[in-house]
């Protein structure tokens, strides 16, 4: 499929006078949640909820900081994340990609808000995403 990278805007909700920060993020299948490194949460100034057992690539097992909350924005959507605080850049999860309605197009290399549902979010019931779950049943 290769690399798909996306423009995002992330803010801290809690503190509307700090500045956004607007990012490239790399869509991230394999990973569940939004992850980004720790001088983004430095920069929005966020509060580490909680920690988070992951397991990494190489099969460890690892605890990190999970913060939020982290308005996040692409294109006409917008949702409210916590996220994981590792790595050196931002990461856009499986969690939050269906919660904004977003499609990965591989062929373009691109995510796009789904076309059959281009002004708010359906919330997964749209043909598309019907279509995405009927290959695993």
């Amino acid at each position: 499929m290769g690399i798909i990278e996306a423009r995002l805007e992330l803010r801290n909700p809690r503190k509307p006078e700090i500045r956004a920060v607007e990012t490239p993020a790399l869509a991230d299948t394999g990973a569940y949640l939004l992850i980004i490194p720790e001088h983004v949460a430095i920069q929005l100034e966020l509060e580490t909820l909680d920690e988070r057992e992951i397991t990494v690539a190489d099969g460890r097992h690892i605890k990190v900081p999970y913060a939020g909350p982290i308005e996040l924005k692409f294109e006409n959507r917008k949702g409210y994340f916590g996220a994981l605080v590792m790595g050196d850049q931002v990461l856009l999860g499986a969690v939050p990609m269906e919660d904004l309605d977003l499609i990965l197009s591989p062929k373009e290399r691109r995510i796009t808000v789904n076309p059959e549902s281009p002004n708010v979010a359906s919330g997964g019931e749209s043909k598309t995403n019907q279509a995405r779950y009927r290959r695993y049943e």
